[in-house]
């Protein structure tokens, strides 16, 4: 597949999905939480129906697995070497307190890592889309599109950190750095803020899934970063257990 020939089709499905959840997290929305007491609203309802149609009309016989669609079992998602990744909106918490910082993300896996990945902060008015190997780009508020890259870290290294879960295990990793100033991120637009040259390193020690990365290690990888785990191996999608292990995304400096 030439990823490029379908990139366009993508990132217009990630943008009407931004429209759907920009309209509703301007008006009052109510929240209300799954099991797991995570926050839901019809954005991230919205956001789902909306892409999970424009991803089939771009290609039938790509499955999807979306944090908000029915759950696929192991005995049929193990076949998949291609699939798509989708999180309809990731930082519903920010959604919630109208931070701004929060995404809609679509990922195309294959072999286990992030081949494509688009991510659009709709409150933001950003976006941010990469191919592995053909490089990433941003557009920004002002609707203007320029290619972004990681930076050359200097002595002191920017280390982006979420404002939700910033735990005691992350806190102790960063004091490892030495002298370092911090960005504060919110969603996967942690990653984005590496990728586009705006902070170096970003450990995350905590509980993350895999749709809430994808995205935006797609952009990462295309943008000449990487994402490790702590056994400095590449973190790896498409695997029984959803869940991430910890991880490392920065430049290639660290790695």
């Amino acid at each position: 597949m030439h990823y490029s020939s379908i990139l366009s089709d993508v990132i217009k499905v990630a943008d009407e999905a931004s429209e759907r959840v920009l309209h509703i997290y301007q008006s009052d929305f109510k929240v209300q939480y799954k099991e797991d007491h995570s926050p839901i609203t019809a954005a991230d309802m919205a956001s789902h129906e909306t892409i999970v149609r424009g991803l089939r009309s771009i290609s039938r016989d790509i499955p999807i697995l979306s944090e908000e669609g029915d759950q696929v079992p192991w005995e049929e998602r193990k076949h998949w070497r291609r699939f798509w990744l989708i999180d309809p909106i990731d930082g519903t918490k920010d959604f919630t307190q109208r931070s701004g910082e929060f995404t809609v993300n679509i990922a195309l896996i294959e072999d286990g890592q992030p081949i494509m990945g688009v991510v659009t902060a709709p409150a933001l008015k950003e976006a941010y889309w990469g191919i592995k190997g053909e490089g990433a780009f941003k557009r920004d508020r002002t609707g203007r599109t320029h290619r972004i890259q990681v930076a050359e870290p200097k002595d002191i290294k920017r280390v982006v950190a979420s404002k939700n879960h910033l735990n005691d295990e992350t806190r102790a990793f960063i004091e490892t750095l030495g002298e370092h100033e911090t960005v504060q991120a919110g969603s996967s637009l942690k990653f984005c803020r590496i990728a586009e040259g705006h902070a170096d390193i970003y450990p995350r020690m905590g509980l993350t899934c895999e749709w809430d990365t994808a995205a935006a290690h797609a952009v990462l990888l295309a943008a000449g970063g990487k994402v490790q785990t702590l056994d400095n191996t590449p973190l790896q999608y498409g695997k029984e257990d959803i869940l991430n292990p910890h991880f490392i995304a920065a430049g290639n400096w660290y790695f």
